[in-house]
């Protein structure tokens, strides 16, 4: 699978009351290459069956399904991996995974991690944030000049990710992002006509290559 385009994150609590599914359906109708499911709680059994429907829908639009800090899950799946710093060994993640598995790594805005995260097996790096978010609020940490430096120390995909929005998005892309991270810009919406909307714009940005 090609790493290039929209990268969808779900949020349990922007899509609580039943969303999650219609909407990441959505996202993946309007062309999202990858979909993360992110849920902190711990109701397994409960998250268990919500990945397992959107591996179905992922398989279904041709899209990559990614877990979020949980590689057990993941594994369970047969799906991909995002780890953040503080989640666990990308080495012992791959190795649990297998090689075909997308496995990606948080490094915040630091070059290093990513050089480390590449040469532990990583799929693709994650910088960020480069806007502020509603995620995780407070000043942003990355910079475009970063983009260009990874662009030229790392020959992996690079995902950009914090407060991305359809304004900002093409200097990420124009910078070398290979995807680009979206929560809010996509799901913060009144219907799933308006996600799958929002999701064909930003798959849109990627049209040009």
């Amino acid at each position: 699978m090609k790493l290039r385009g929209l990268y969808a994150i779900t949020d349990s609590q922007l899509l609580a009351g039943g969303k999650l599914l219609p909407y990441a359906e959505a996202a993946l109708k309007g062309g999202a290459t990858l979909l993360q499911y992110r849920d902190k709680s711990s109701d397994e059994a409960r998250r268990l069956r919500q990945a397992e429907a959107l591996r179905e829908l992922c398989r279904r639009y041709g899209a990559g399904l990614i877990i979020n800090d949980d590689a057990e899950l993941a594994a369970r799946l047969g799906v991909g991996l995002h780890l953040g710093q503080t989640d666990g060994s990308l080495s012992a993640a791959r190795a649990l995974l297998g090689r075909q598995a997308i496995i990606g790594g948080t490094c915040h805005a630091q070059l290093g991690l990513a050089e480390a995260a590449a040469r532990e097996g990583a799929s693709y790096v994650a910088f960020g944030r480069f806007f502020d978010s509603n995620t995780k609020p407070g000043a942003p940490s990355a910079t475009v000049e970063l983009l260009d430096e990874a662009k030229s120390r790392i020959s992996l995909p690079i995902v950009a990710i914090g407060g991305v929005t359809l304004d900002n998005a093409p200097q990420l892309i124009a910078r070398g992002a290979s995807m680009v991270a979206v929560i809010h810009a996509l799901f913060a919406a009144d219907s799933t006509a308006e996600v799958e909307r929002r999701a064909r714009a930003f798959s849109a940005l990627f049209a040009t290559d």
